[in-house]
This record gives structure tokens, sequence and C-alpha cells, in this order.
């Protein structure tokens, strides 16, 4: 998931309409004891201006009088009382954005907003996996690397049915992590079924505090320099910048750049990887609802490997930031893509926070390659397409052999006699 500081790219029912709709609710005359304890809980916070925003947005083609019909219901005839005003405030709130059918588009209650915003930090505790939701199911976009999650053996693609014997369906993405979540030395049990198992299986993963990993590099046959770049966060920049000083040194070849299971992180850190191999033009493209407002992200920095031959390593758990950098030296021709065809994530979010604690991320733009390419739900196809990542067998070291990296030196050592 790729996101800025203040545009936010992350992890991922209605119960009723909105808050605006539900202070407008006073203008077709609903009795002033039906909202009363909204209005002056402390808890709900700038009621004039929501409606003051009622009067200018009131839509002919919506009966504002049904919400207040459903909440007049509610009150009275739900089987579990007293019913919460409040609740059922934020829960409205809530409801609309879930009505834009956007999983990447959530309102979040105080609490929740806070749960959220702690989990951007590069350290947390869980089992390690970067998750979305994908054809209204909760799906692993990438494990990250050395993870209870990679250990436990979840890919990219597979399908979470149940956390702890809890049914997934329509769960957001925020309840799904608070659920596998906890206290670090406990243990989740994943229902899980897709690429990574054929049938459904459950899956006892232990939690333990997670840090990200970000740069790690080697050095591979004929002086090529494989880089692995795990996640988009604020380390990263500094850590892949000190590879490319040492790097420098040594003079490789060439570059194997992996990207696979890369859910994304910054957007700034994305685009100043990307401009190390292109010296001008723009990296990615973000358009709006308003066309005419498109912001291009422009290539900066000292552009080090601006001849250097690269091969781009991605797979279905390439996302976001991850795709933008993909799509980039694709379309310049800095490198040929290889692997499968990534997640596309291609989307901004904005990430709101209210007086009161309460937060909405929402979806206010998308992705474009340079070439005009879209990233959101479309991904990135390789030019070389590499059918089956790793082979197991007890031959091979640690187990696996890895393929891509196998044909990525393969395609890179034609690369240099080609040049030759």
């Amino acid at each position: 998931m790729t996101c800025t500081k203040k545009n936010i790219a992350l992890f991922f029912s209605a119960i009723a309409l909105i808050g605006l709709v539900f202070v407008g609710g006073y203008f077709f005359g609903v009795r002033q004891n039906v909202y009363d304890t909204v209005l002056n809980d402390d808890g709900v916070v700038q009621v004039e201006k929501v409606i003051g925003l009622y009067e200018k947005t009131r839509s002919d083609s919506v009966d504002f009088d049904q919400f207040w019909r459903v909440w007049k219901t509610v009150k009275e005839k739900y089987v579990h009382q007293p019913v919460d005003d409040v609740d059922l405030f934020y829960g409205s709130m809530a409801g609309v954005v879930a009505g834009l059918n956007d999983p990447h588009s959530v309102y979040f209650p105080p609490k929740i907003a806070k749960d959220f915003s702690e989990g951007l930090a590069g350290e947390f505790g869980g089992i390690g996996a970067e998750i979305g939701i994908r054809d209204e199911q909760l799906t692993v976009i990438a494990p990250l690397p050395e993870t209870p999650a990679e250990n436990a053996g979840l890919k990219p693609g597979d399908s979470i049915v149940a956390i702890d014997g809890e049914e997934t369906f329509g769960l957001t993405v925020e309840e799904a992590v608070k659920k596998i979540k906890g206290k670090p030395g406990t243990t989740v049990v994943l229902s899980v079924t897709g690429n990574g198992f054929e049938t459904l299986k459950e899956v006892s993963i232990i939690r333990q505090v997670i840090t990200i990993p970000t740069v790690i590099w080697e050095e591979k046959d004929d002086n090529v320099a494989y880089i692995r770049i795990s996640y988009f966060n604020d380390e990263t920049w500094k850590q892949f910048s000190s590879v490319v000083e040492e790097l420098l040194l040594t003079k490789p070849n060439g570059v194997i750049l992996d990207l696979r299971s890369n859910p994304g992180g910054y957007l700034e850190t994305s685009v100043a990887v990307a401009s190390e191999w292109i010296k001008d033009g723009p990296i990615v493209k973000e358009v709006f609802q308003k066309k005419e407002d498109k912001k291009e992200y422009l290539t900066k920095g000292d552009h080090r490997f601006k001849d250097m031959p690269t091969i781009v390593l991605v797979d279905g758990g390439t996302a976001s930031g991850s795709e933008i950098v993909a799509g980039a030296l694709q379309d310049y021709n800095k490198a040929k893509v290889l692997g499968q065809k990534t997640f596309g994530k291609g989307s901004v979010q904005s990430f709101e926070v209210f007086p009161d604690g309460s937060a909405l991320k929402l979806t206010v733009a998308t992705w474009f390659t340079p070439l005009d390419r879209g990233i959101d739900k479309e991904g990135i196809e390789p030019d070389i397409l590499i059918e089956e990542m790793f082979i197991e067998g007890e031959e091979y070291e640690n187990g696996f052999k890895d393929v891509g990296v196998e044909q990525a030196l393969k395609t890179l050592q034609n690369m240099l006699k080609g040049a030759e």
C-alpha cells in the first residue's frame, strides 16, 4: 500500500446514510428529541458546519426522510436496548463511505482511527503480512520476508476465510487487522485457501513484534548486484541510497531489482528509488476527479543508475508504490520486467483526522504510469512471464529454488552479451 505523510494508500454493510443527512433531517421537521443526544454530545463535532453544508448539498433524488424512519425504528424496536445515539451517528457516517463500494475508502470512529494511525509505524505486533480486499474477500497481498506469515506458508493472493473461527466476509481491512493483531507470543488461527493451499486449511501463527525490513543486497554471478526492496517506509531511501553508493564502488555489470511481495509504502520513497534510473520526466501521474487537476511526480536526485542494465522482478504481491517503480522503469525502457502480473493497487487515499479523533480515508485519485497506463485494478504486465517463481525440493539450498532470480540472471546475462 502506498502512502505519503498526507496521502495514505495503505491497508483497506452500510448501517445507514451520512452524517450530513443525519443532521439535515432537522429540516424535514423531525422531532428534536430523536437526535437531541447526538447534537449535544461533546464527542460529535462541527455539527453546525454539517448543517450548513447540508443546505448546499440537498439532493432531489434522495428521500432523506427515509433515514429518519430507519433511525426511529431502530431506536424503538431493536431488541438490545438501550441503543447508543453516538454509535448510530458514527455508524451512519461509516455507512455512506461503505456505499461507495471502495475497499480503500473507510470512515473510522475515534478508537479505530487511533489503531489505524498506529499501524502506519515501522514496528507492530502481528503476523507480518499486508492484506486487502479483492472480490469482496479478505486477501493476502504480500507476506513480508522472514515473518511468521511467510514462515507459515501464506502466499500473495491467498484468501483468508476466517480469523479464529470468525468468518471474514463483510469485514473491512481495518477490522480484520484488529483481529489478527495481538499480544506477541499469542496464537491466531487463520482459515486460508488459494495460491498457497489447494484446499481450506487452518494455519496457526504465533504473533511477533514485526520490524519491517527494507533493503538487502548481495552479489550474484558475473558481478551482478541483486537488490531486494520489501517495503517503502521512512528508512528505505536512506538504506537504498547507501547500497547504491556501495555498488558504485564495485561497478556491477547489472542490477536485479526484486520487488516481489512488496506491498508499497511511501510515495515519495518510490519516486526517489525510480529516479535513480530515470533522468528526466514524470515517474507517476495522479489523476483526480477533475481530470485537469492531474499531478505529476517528476524525477529527482542524481540518477546514479541511469545507464545500468536492470531486471525488475514482480509478482501478484507487487502493489502500489512498487508498481509505480516497475511501471516507470518499463515505460522508459530502463529495465525489463520479469515475473507475474502485479496486484493493481493504484489509487491514492487522503487521510483526514477530525477534532473528535474520528478520521476519513477516502480515495481521491488514481495513478498512471509515464505512458498513461492505468495501474489501479490493471496492474503491470511483465515483459517476460514466469509461471512458477519457486520450485521446492530437498536438493535445493533452503529447500527451494528461486526460479525468478535464476531467470532474471540469465536474461540480464543475455542483455549484457548483446551489448558487447
